[in-house]
């Protein structure tokens, strides 16, 4: 197994140029970027990601993922046939968009069902897993590897829970081996900071409990900090850690621990926090010193 590092580029937007980015990585040896999605991408024209995708080769970087950034791809839980059209559409502009600049793996979390609709759950989680078995052909004819969703931290996103984790799971597992030679398989993008707390705060499953029971069938993971009731998720500077429960150098270790068990040999953590106050100018210039920070603690943990 190898494990790597990599940035997702949620922080920057509307802040800071990928040029600025790209420039960042580079100077700190980081070579794979999770592009997250904006507003603007299900909208954009191919010429942009193409130069997108240039740009990156140029400061030695590849696009090796796209991941969702603001739960804009949930219409399949609302149980409106206008939003989940609109969810479709959109997941196939993001799977387009992962062609475009050479990404190996497109994906999203699941969403969200409303909190007084609990109810609907079920029915959600099954208009999106069949979507999903539907747009892994797709990304095979793009020419993707996988498609990837999220475990979240409340019973209201699944998958939340180990249980509903492998039941997700192995029934994706089971529709691409069937259909091996047309589909991409399905696959998690983990989070070290999501764990379940119920209404009083009381932990259910732990954070590193359900990254460790999502290894099976996980091709890349998130790296961010959180606390001890997962309700604020932050990096890894020096006053973060004191504040934070989660410790790099242990998860480094599972992980490789469990090297047998990665459906992929190459893994990719990728650094996703969100950076300070967007839109202040006492705030917006501290964001390189945070990733930078942040960067340096998981190269020094990673070994």
């Amino acid at each position: 197994m190898v494990l790597e590092l990599g940035v997702k580029s949620d922080p920057i937007e509307y802040r800071y140029s990928f040029d600025w980015l790209f420039a960042l990585m580079e100077r700190n040896g980081i070579r794979q970027l999770q592009l997250g999605s904006f507003f603007e991408l299900y909208q954009l024209e191919d010429s942009w990601f193409r130069e997108l995708r240039a740009k990156a080769a140029d400061h030695g970087i590849a696009i090796t993922s796209i991941f969702t950034a603001h739960r804009e791809l949930g219409g399949f839980f609302e149980g409106d046939p206008r939003f989940e059209a609109v969810a479709r559409r959109n997941f196939e502009r993001l799977i387009e968009v992962a062609a475009l600049v050479g990404a190996r793996h497109a994906g999203s979390n699941p969403g969200a069902v409303y909190r007084d609709r609990m109810g609907d759950k079920t029915a959600g989680l099954a208009r999106y897993a069949r979507h999903v078995k539907e747009l892994t052909r797709k990304a095979h004819d793009l020419g993707l590897e996988a498609l990837t969703l999220e475990p979240m931290s409340c019973s209201a996103e699944p998958p939340t829970t180990a249980a509903e984790i492998r039941s997700l799971m192995e029934d994706f597992a089971a529709f691409h081996a069937a259909n091996p030679g047309s589909t991409v398989p399905v696959y998690l993008c983990g989070d070290i900071s999501h764990g379940l707390a119920d209404e009083s705060k009381r932990v259910l499953e732990g954070n590193i409990e359900l990254f460790e029971a999502g290894i099976p069938w996980m091709a890349e993971f998130h790296l961010k900090n959180t606390d001890a009731n997962f309700g604020s998720t932050f990096g890894f500077g020096p006053e973060e850690r004191a504040r934070g429960i989660v410790d790099l150098s242990s998860v480094f270790t599972l992980a490789r621990r469990r090297a047998a068990d990665w459906p992929l040999r190459n893994i990719v953590a990728y650094l996703e926090i969100g950076g300070p106050k967007l839109g202040r100018d006492w705030s917006d210039t501290l964001l390189g010193r945070q990733l930078e920070e942040s960067l340096q603690h998981a190269k020094e943990a990673l070994g």
